[in-house]
């Protein structure tokens, strides 16, 4: 249609819509605008030639395949009508009001210009709001006639929704970019979108900074107050269900309040005290470039790993190491701007105008952005990344100080701040501490909780004690006696210090089960720590004989992973990872000087090995030197005490030495090789593992790349294995040998993926499910759902330090059923 029409129906001088211009550039946007003129409708519209084709869904789109709504196409709207929300003029062309209900991409099924002329457009869209297989489809009539009928109607799919399912309209009325309604829009038609430039009468300030905000209703006129108290969340099990609910990613750093007074900036802890000077020039020039007078805005300044989550641990030690590049100031709310008190006002508002004020592409200051989904699946989604949890909030709320408010934190493990009663030096140096003892306020009395022996990176545990030892004291803080257990080794402090420390479980009688350091809380006072969460939640763990010595030696001294650590770890994940390295010939990689020091790879026994480390004669090679085994969690537990960092089991058991269960395939990509390919071989190989009528699971690495196993009835040899492996690598590569090669050498790897086959002959072995891996990071190789496959799960993203997060999260074992789904190997492969 092209936008002549759409430029003749409209005064620009008295709308607020902006003027059509073609864009010369592709793309695949969609939007869906509520309008409410002379009726209530939706504008349906689609980025196709550099227009947005568009119709009129009189009675909104429908979730139910059965429902056939009616589309009336109408004129092309220019691109920069897609994010247009506000008031169109009473007496221009579709007066009322217009809110932007829904936005994304849409991808065509087939020749979208050819559907398009013939009259049927399939599709799939990725909004907020719609999402799934759709279809507009032309009514009798030719194309042109006016008006042009069109029907819109969901696929069935998944995302559909039968008769008495729950209206789509009714459940999300808002908008997506305010979260606003129609009726708060038409209410406050200045706090919109407009497509007009700010004039020069609305910069105000002679440093040109300030510009004009349209303040929200319940704003009011206020001088900036010195300080806030900030707003607390209270500690729930889970999110608060319902469309009243937005949900946000809970950081895992420092809260902070960001105070800009004309030019002069400070940053607040929760309690008031002014830390601007140790977060660097980063974060500050970042803020001091707001274009405001007068700004005080709630947020927390973290530091992100390579994986993109923040990481209180990174933080603690960036600050210890005086490095402030990687400090990020992420802003959630606004409490004040340019002399109006924002708390009155609602949350939605207050994070639309906050949103507004905040640059784009600034990588220290960035908005906290908020999901409207189901709080549930948020925080699913949240903690099998393996992220601390997820802060809930109404979206009509005002700010209110303190724990009083609509704030609600569900959270992925267990984790909260403790005094520091007590502590034990370290048994492999004098300089650092081994353990802290610690404890919570009850009725003004601190109570014993226990000791956190792992967390610490070699740097953090001589800190500790460089802390601790002038706060010593002959008197216990503990309000009750100890038992000599507690007390052993332990030097009483006086309780001034702070801890964050993640666990999994509290006993039945009140101590910490599997803790882990992650810093000290210099911005919580001690005396305001008590328990949060109520209730037992001891898990059954295994337990194990095996006495260790040393367990507070650090393995990972960077990562802060000690001896105990490692134990811990697998006491959690052993349910998972047992089938796989029980009553299996094992090749291990130890380091008993930790990832720093000498390490050997070893397929035999050493000598002083404990006894849960079996020795089993290989039937092929009867004199030859015995190969290790285990059989049970003393057998791992040894392993711990050995300094076994790495388990590399075969592909088949001690009961059926010659017949695998199981083949590996080793997706090893080249340097210049983007994470997408690495994905995409991985999916390649479950298709042809598919084809041979295999069951095909796939696992990170812990190293570059992914692991594809298949799991194997024990009836074909391993020469027939091998050889099917190696086919299926050969054929990759055939098909694609710009992508993919199946020999090793490294000279023809760049930009390529090796498909390695060679962990299928007798005696290679593949790193297990769940071990450990011995490098910087303490990543380990963590089975993965295959809908799990995305860019935010690296090779290396989980850690021995943040898997607990993801522990409980998982519903059942993302590899359940591996061997229940094992067949034969294909006849023809033999």
């Amino acid at each position: 249609m092209g936008l002549q029409t759409y430029n003749a129906k409209r005064r620009f001088d008295r709308t607020p819509e902006p003027k059509g211009a073609k864009a010369e550039t592709k793309g695949s946007s969609f939007v869906v605008q509520k309008h409410d003129a002379r009726r209530l409708h939706y504008d349906f519209r689609l980025e196709m030639d550099g227009v947005l084709k568009s119709w009129a869904v009189t009675r909104g789109p429908s979730l139910d395949p059965e429902d056939k709504r009616l589309a009336v196409h109408v004129e092309d709207h220019p691109l920069s009508y897609g994010s247009f929300e506000g008031v169109i003029p009473k007496g221009q062309y579709g007066g009322g009001t217009v809110i932007l209900w829904d936005r994304g991409v849409w991808h065509p099924i087939g020749d979208a210009r050819k559907g398009y002329r013939k009259g049927h457009l399939e599709f799939e869209l990725e909004g907020e709001k719609l999402k799934g297989r759709w279809h507009l489809v032309r009514m009798h009539g030719k194309p042109g006639e006016s008006p042009e009928n069109w029907l819109l109607i969901k696929g069935d799919d998944e995302e559909a929704r039968r008769e008495g399912g729950a209206d789509i309209l009714e459940e999300r009325p808002e908008s997506v970019s305010t979260g606003r309604s129609v009726e708060e829009v038409a209410a406050r038609p200045k706090d919109t979108w407009n497509s007009k430039p700010v004039s020069k009468k609305a910069v105000a300030s002679s440093s040109g900074k300030k510009q004009a905000h349209a303040l929200p209703k319940g704003a009011r006129k206020q001088a900036m107050p010195s300080f806030v108290p900030p707003a607390l969340a209270t500690l729930k099990p889970k999110p608060p269900a319902g469309s009243r609910w937005l949900h946000e990613i809970k950081f895992d750093g420092y809260r902070l309040q960001a105070r800009l007074d004309h030019g002069t900036l400070q940053l607040l802890t929760r309690s008031g005290l002014d830390w601007t000077e140790k977060f660097g020039e980063a974060v500050a020039g970042a803020l001091k470039a707001l274009p405001a007078e007068t700004v005080l805005i709630d947020g927390e300044i973290v530091v992100e790993r390579d994986s993109g989550a923040s990481d209180f641990s990174a933080l603690q030690q960036d600050l210890s190491e005086g490095r402030s590049d990687r400090f990020v100031f992420y802003a959630f709310d606004l409490l004040h701007l340019d002399g109006a008190d924002l708390r009155g006002a609602a949350l939605s508002d207050r994070k639309a105008l906050l949103e507004k004020l905040l640059p784009a592409g600034e990588p220290h200051l960035r908005y906290s952005q908020h999901f409207e989904e189901s709080g549930a699946l948020v925080l699913d989604h949240a903690c099998r990344l393996s992220l601390e949890g997820v802060i809930s909030k109404v979206r009509s709320s005002k700010y209110v100080s303190g724990r009083k408010g609509d704030w609600i934190k569900s959270k992925c493990s267990m984790r909260q701040e403790f005094v520091i009663g007590g502590y034990t030096l370290s048994s492999t140096s004098e300089h650092a501490i081994g353990s802290l003892a610690l404890g919570v306020y009850e009725e003004g009395k601190l109570r014993h909780v226990g000791r956190v022996g792992t967390g610490y990176s070699g740097e953090m545990a001589e800190m500790l004690l460089g802390r601790l030892k002038p706060l010593e004291s002959r008197e216990s803080p503990f309000a009750e006696r100890l038992t000599a257990l507690a007390r052993r080794d332990l030097n009483f402090v006086k309780p001034e210090l702070v801890a964050e420390v993640e666990f999994r479980a509290w006993s039945a009688d009140g101590i910490l089960r599997h803790s882990s350091f992650r810093g000290l809380r210099e911005d919580k006072p001690a005396v305001e720590i008590e328990r949060e969460e109520k209730v037992v939640s001891e898990t059954k763990a295994a337990q194990s004989k095996i006495k260790f010595t040393h367990p507070d030696r650090l393995y990972w001294p960077k990562d802060g992973v000690t001896k105990e650590g490692l134990a811990d770890y697998y006491a959690q994940v052993w349910h998972y990872m047992a089938p796989f390295v029980v009553n299996r010939p094992l090749a291990l990689l130890r380091c008993p000087e930790g990832i720093d020091g000498p390490r050997f790879f070893q397929k035999h026994v050493w000598r002083g090995v404990n006894k849960a480390v079996e020795q089993i004669a290989d039937p092929k090679d009867k004199g030859g030197e015995p190969l290790i085994r285990i059989t049970d969690f003393d057998g791992i537990m040894a392993l711990v005490q050995s300094a076994a960092l790495e388990i590399h089991p075969w592909g088949s058991t001690t009961a059926s030495w010659e017949k695998p269960d199981i083949i590996t395939m080793d997706i090893d990509p080249g340097e210049d090789v983007s994470w997408k390919e690495v994905i995409e071989a991985a999916l390649e190989l479950k298709r042809r593992f598919e084809d041979a009528e295999l069951a095909a699971f796939v696992k990170t690495s812990g190293g570059k790349g992914l692991h594809v196993v298949a799991p194997l009835k024990p009836q074909a040899g391993w020469a027939a294995v091998k050889a099917f492996a190696k086919a299926m690598a050969a054929d990759m590569s055939k098909a694609e040998p710009d992508k993919y090669l199946a020999v090793a050498t490294k000279s023809k790897r760049t930009g390529r993926i090796f498909i390695d086959y060679l962990r299928n002959g007798r005696g290679n072995t593949a790193v297990a499910p769940y071990s450990t891996r011995a490098r910087p990071g303490a990543a380990i190789s963590a089975p993965l759902e295959w809908r799990e496959l995305s860019s935010e799960i690296g090779p290396a993203y989980f850690t021995v330090n943040n898997f607990g997060a993801r522990l409980s999260a998982l519903k059942k074992d993302p590899w359940d059923g591996f061997f229940a789904a094992a067949r034969p190997l294909p006849k023809k492969a033999r």
